[in-house]
């Protein structure tokens, strides 16, 4: 039988293959970008500043649709606040140190959490951080400038399949936490609110509305309880 790979070789594993399937979309809001009416230089200050992807389609997207300046920001804004809990959750794996947090702050994001969140152990989990966010930020800045130069030769990048890279890579790291019953009711309900909301909501609301159902379905826990020593087991039916 072969040896598993050690638990900080998995964390490098994970972080390149979520940063490079996450990269890959960036063409997508790059060609999204400049078929909304912003010059290349406008589309990359985007994902060098705000460099939060739903925010970025936020942005574009209320723009293409003839929103100003202030709802597209808002919008974007709306979005960006859960990179807030994100760093709060963090804030033990990237450790002391107002350099290093300083460096973290804007890595901190969706797929950079949930690959670190992953991981095992301490080593591991720092390490599953800092691979995934400094590469997607590089892959991400990357491919949208050549997304954004590329414009309208790609046409409709979703022909590309580009806008389910993110999602499987996210499918992928969520799929083997979901064993369960307490996930499995918390992933279920968040998904069903968000899959009802999107179609009668702005875009980018049903997102935090479903993470606030989410929170309040692990809030009950009713499928585990904790024991002395902290550790969490399920409740028998």
């Amino acid at each position: 039988m072969a040896a598993q790979p050690s638990p900080v070789r998995r964390a490098w594993r994970d972080g390149i293959g979520v940063a490079v399937a996450t990269s890959a979309y960036g063409i997508s809001f790059g060609a999204l970008a400049a078929s909304a009416g912003l010059d290349v230089w406008q589309a990359c200050v985007l994902s060098l500043v705000m460099f939060t992807g739903g925010s970025q389609f936020a942005f574009v997207g209320v723009i293409a649709g003839g929103g100003v300046a202030g709802a597209a920001i808002a919008s974007a804004a709306l979005l960006g606040v859960r990179n807030v809990a994100y760093g709060l959750r963090m804030s033990p794996v990237i450790g002391p140190g107002a350099l290093r947090r300083a460096a973290a702050a804007p890595l901190t994001i969706d797929e950079s959490t949930a690959v670190s969140l992953a991981q095992t152990d301490a080593a591991a989990r720092r390490t599953g951080f800092w691979v995934t966010g400094v590469g997607i930020y590089l892959g991400w800045n990357l491919s949208t400038l050549a997304g954004a130069l590329l414009g309208d030769v790609l046409g409709d990048v979703r022909a590309y399949g580009l806008d389910a890279a993110a999602a499987a890579a996210f499918l992928a790291l969520l799929w083997p936490r979901l064993q369960r019953r307490q996930a499995m009711a918390v992933g279920a309900a968040a998904a069903v609110v968000a899959g009802l909301l999107t179609p009668v909501m702005m875009p980018g609301l049903p997102v935090p509305v479903a993470a606030l159902v989410a929170v309040a379905v692990g809030w009950s826990n009713r499928w585990e309880r904790r024991t002395p020593d902290g550790v969490s087991v399920e409740v028998a039916p």
